[in-house]
């Protein structure tokens, strides 16, 4: 069953996946030993179970993993494998200690990690976050959002200035620079002497996705840094500090030197040519060609498609020597001889077996060294390629074909030599795309613009989709590409077909796109992704739509109450309600995001503002689980048209929902200009409470206190007031709360208290005869006293010169918490008497706290007062409170007492002491002396 936690532990994570409907946890069966071959049908494969426990074990080998997969839960740990039941419920024994980790995605818990040796690792949280996303129904459509976060690449982060503000430790490695030499520095002083680089690059800046030219970059003279070719490309990216480019590089000077090579190779005099095992020539260099007898203007006769033996070149053809060396080289010899040519001339031929399975390989050994090399070695040299690469000749033949090209296609490399390679990818169902999706006819080679570079998307056998950057290349003997013809012919050597596979570098900028658009707890879209829902939408003709900006009632609170995993889970259970209503919107309608903390946005086309205001009221009305029980909360609700520009939306909801808070709880607010007007005038307001103190613009008023048994004077409460050069006198209720906003607060508090002092030992000094124990009290608040300066800076004050009465509000101690208990014993440890104000507005009604907290004073609540001696229900509520007070050895003042007669009837009451205008109006200090001086 689901545990029954005590108060002071985290509450356990509810169901999130599937349907949102509130469920009662089933009885969990007994751990069973759960192999992977019992997956039945519709459940993952065993790969799953196995890609699962061996990740767990790579990466967080002390950790425990509770997951979702199919349709069971299953528990990894300590290299077993459990099945749980049907919720996603921690064990007790996770939930008393160690740490425990979400792994979600898009709004939907996945799994939770917990470990008894502290934090798992970061890698391990992401790479099983994207196994259990991938494994998920819609898993398959999802590729794009199963990513790595950490690539061998060499990558920089550039402002617009292009001033690099970070890079990857293989972007150092390739340059052969420090961070020093780096970060700060731009793109010319880092790379000076690059032009076409600088210029490409500001075509990023613009916001269009540019490959940067092939650039040689210089070595020392020394040759400690050797010269080498790099090739990039450069994005517009937007990422937590801002706009700017990403630039990634490669070094390419391997394929430079192999594309040299290549050349020179099929640029060889040298007699050699590739044969199947049956002795069929596929292809023939020039110098073997040219040994053949042929008229002066004609063609040389032709080598490939016949065997070798039959070859005119030869005397005698077909030649019995040739095609026993043929036959010995295909039972795995090395076979060598000399035959006769057609001129009479003798050519010492080698065939052996082609690293290439299935082929053989002809070469002369006696051949001049004029040509750079034999055939032999360019299947050798193609077999090294780090890409996939694929040699065609003029009629689109494939010639050779090395490993990764024949691994990519899902083939032998042998079965493809000779073929049509366009036929044989259209039998294969090869499909290709532009980067954006676009289906593309497979290509002509003969009508391709060359030399061709461009990205596509290949679906692959299997139907895996691959993004890969395609390079066609002629290659012939020296000149043919001046000879080839017109633009887009085939030259006389063919082409050279290289694929490079960058989906990971692809998948890595995929996951930074949407990393930099989504809030990472939740998966809802954030501030940077919603703004961009706006403009979008608002760039379709006619958009009309509401915009409903969303705030937890006191959600500082919550989430000290419930702790940050119990806080974190109840969020995504929100995320997932909001999600939940943008999909009843219908498809690609609507937008959720999570702005910051307890703070959401819900984008709505097409609803005025008060149908909006509906549709997110009626998503928020269930109350959301925590564990095992339902946690209800209020909003705080803003709402604005789509009118202006989209960080003007954004910022007029914002607006509205501040505004809503300043109602209380459930607040709701509806933008107008007049809100952001008074935005404006409270910022103001604080640029002005900056320079008040030095000015000396606040002064304090004392309102006396009058012991109603004795009709002395007690004391007085001090209330401070701003004298605005501009706006004249202002209570605390109009600048406080902006003071709240800063440290401001914290400095206007210490010159109350430090100027109620004075003022106390003034009057003492002057009534010493009649007043010995004067005593003058001060407003407080404990949230700002909890800040760090608050209470720190007070406290030597207070020892200094002795404390004054200190009031706090009765609905801050409905914060039972031992901080809040610490911090009254450590005022009344200083001689404070500690006054609750407000006590009976019914957010002060709680009893309990008289009873915990140290507190020597209650002060009635001004509506209280108001209604005596007229409402005879008050007064018994009054008499009863006085009564309850004093039975606990406390203090009553009643405060806001206007009339003759209510200060008669609390006098009957029993009531301590009363405070209000019928005794005496708040005074400046030199006419509280003279109202004193009078009694």
């Amino acid at each position: 069953m689901t545990p029954s936690l005590p108060k002071s532990k985290r509450a356990a994570p509810d169901h999130l996946a599937g349907t949102r409907a509130v469920r009662k946890p089933a009885p969990q069966p007994s751990p069973v030993q759960f192999s992977p071959v019992q997956a039945g049908a519709g459940q993952p494969s065993a790969a799953l179970y196995t890609a699962l426990s061996d990740l767990l074990r790579a990466h967080a080998p002390e950790a425990a993993l509770l997951a979702r997969v199919g349709g069971a839960v299953l528990r990894f740990e300590a290299g077993t494998l459990e099945q749980c039941g049907p919720e996603l419920e921690p064990p007790e024994a996770w939930l008393e200690g160690g740490e425990m980790t979400w792994l979600s995605r898009d709004g939907e818990l996945l799994g939770l990690l917990w470990s008894d040796a502290g934090p798992v690792s970061p890698t391990a949280v992401e790479v099983l976050t994207m196994l259990l996303a991938a494994s998920r129904p819609d898993g398959a459509g999802r590729e794009a959002e199963v990513l790595v976060t950490q690539l061998p690449v060499a990558t920089a982060w550039l402002t617009p200035e292009l001033v690099f503000r970070r890079v990857s430790r293989p972007f150092l490695e390739l340059l052969n620079l420090s961070d020093a030499g780096v970060l700060g520095r731009t793109v010319a002083e880092v790379l000076p002497g690059h032009p076409a680089l600088l210029l490409a690059l500001q075509g990023a800046v613009a916001g269009r996705s540019v490959a940067l030219p092939d650039e040689r970059l210089v070595g020392d003279d020394a040759g400690a840094v050797p010269s080498r070719w790099v090739r990039g490309e450069a994005r517009p990216y937007l990422g937590g500090w801002g706009a700017g480019v990403m630039l990634t590089l490669q070094d390419v000077s391997g394929e430079y030197e192999r594309a040299a090579r290549v050349s020179a190779l099929l640029d060889t005099r040298t007699p050699a040519a590739l044969l199947t095992e049956d002795g069929t020539v596929l292809h023939a260099s020039p110098g073997l060609s040219e040994l053949a007898p042929h008229l002066p203007g004609q063609p040389f006769p032709a080598l490939a498609g016949a065997p070798l033996w039959a070859w005119v070149g030869f005397e005698g053809a077909p030649s019995a020597a040739v095609r026993t060396l043929v036959r010995q080289a295909a039972g795995g010899s090395v076979a060598r001889g000399d035959v006769k040519l057609a001129s009479g001339e003798l050519l010492t031929l080698t065939v052996r077996r082609s690293p290439e399975s299935g082929l053989l390989v002809a070469e002369s050994v006696g051949a001049s060294v004029g040509g750079a090399a034999p055939l032999g070695l360019i299947s050798q040299m193609l077999a090294l390629s780090e890409d996939a690469a694929v040699l065609v000749d003029a009629a689109g033949r494939a010639q050779l074909i090395n490993d990764r090209a024949a691994a990519l296609l899902g083939v032998e490399a042998p079965r493809l030599v000779g073929l049509g390679l366009t036929r044989v990818l259209s039998e294969l169902g090869v499909k290709v795309f532009s980067p954006d999706g676009q289906p593309l006819p497979l290509p002509d080679w003969r009508a391709l613009p060359l030399p061709l570079r461009r990205e596509v998307l290949l679906a692959l056998p299997g139907h895996s989709l691959r993004h890969m950057e395609l390079r066609v290349t002629p290659v012939g003997p020296e000149g043919s590409h001046r000879d080839a013809g017109p633009r887009g012919s085939v030259p006389a050597g063919g082409l050279l077909l290289t694929l490079r596979d960058v989906t990971v570098l692809r998948r890595a900028e995929a996951k930074m796109h949407h990393d930099a658009r989504h809030d990472s707890l939740t998966g809802l879209r954030n501030r940077v992704g919603l703004r961009e829902d706006l403009a979008a939408l608002q760039a379709e003709p006619g958009a009309s739509g509401a915009l409903v900006c969303l705030n937890i009632d006191g959600f500082s609170a919550l989430n000290t109450a419930l702790g940050r995993v119990a806080c974190d889970r109840l969020l995504i259970g929100l995320a997932a309600r909001l999600s939940d209503l943008m999909a009843g919107l219908g498809q690609g309608q609507g937008s959720a995001a999570r702005l910051e903390g307890g703070t959401f946005a819900a984008l709505l086309p097409g609803l005025d503002i008060h149908d909006a205001v509906e549709a997110v009221q009626r998503s928020l009305s269930v109350p959301l689980r925590c564990g095992p029980r339902e946690t209800p909360l209020t909003f705080a609700l803003g709402v604005t048209a789509l009118d202006g520009s989209a960080e003007d939306v954004i910022s007029n909801a914002e607006i509205a929902v501040r505004h809503a808070r300043q109602q209380g709880r459930g607040g709701l607010g509806f933008y107008t200009p007049a809100l952001r007007a008074g935005v404006r005038n409270s910022y103001a307001l604080e640029e002005d409470l900056r320079g008040a103190l030095t000015a000396r613009e606040f002064t304090l008023l004392y309102q006396p206190i009058l012991n109603l048994k004795t009709g002395q004077a007690l004391g007085a409460e001090s209330l401070l007031r701003w004298q605005h050069p501009e706006l004249g006198l202002l209570l605390p209720q109009s600048f406080l709360e902006v003071a709240g906003r800063s440290d401001l607060i914290t400095h206007i508090g210490e010159w109350v208290v430090e100027e109620a002092v004075a003022s106390r030992e003034r009057v003492r000094a002057e009534c010493a005869a009649t007043l010995p124990d004067w005593q003058v009290s001060v407003n407080l608040s404990l949230e700002e006293l909890r800040r760090s300066e608050g209470l720190r800076r007070l406290l030597p004050l207070l020892s200094a010169q002795g404390a004054p009465d200190i009031e706090v509000t009765a609905g801050s101690l409905l914060d039972h918490s031992e901080e809040t208990l610490e911090l009254l014993e450590q005022l009344r440890g200083h001689g404070a008497r500690l006054c609750v104000d407000d006590f009976g507005d019914g957010a002060g009604s709680n009893l309990s706290a008289l009873t915990r907290f140290p507190l020597s004073v209650i002060k009635l609540h001004p509506t209280l007062t108001a209604r005596l001696p007229g409402d005879a229900r008050v007064v018994t509520l009054v008499e009863a409170t006085i009564d309850l007070a004093h039975r606990l050895g406390l203090g009553v003042v009643a405060v806001g007492v206007e009339r003759a007669e209510q200060l008669e009837i609390l006098r009957e009451l029993g009531c301590d002491a009363a405070q209000g205008y019928v005794v005496c109006p708040p005074l400046p200090e030199a006419e509280l002396l003279a109202w004193l001086s009078k009694r």
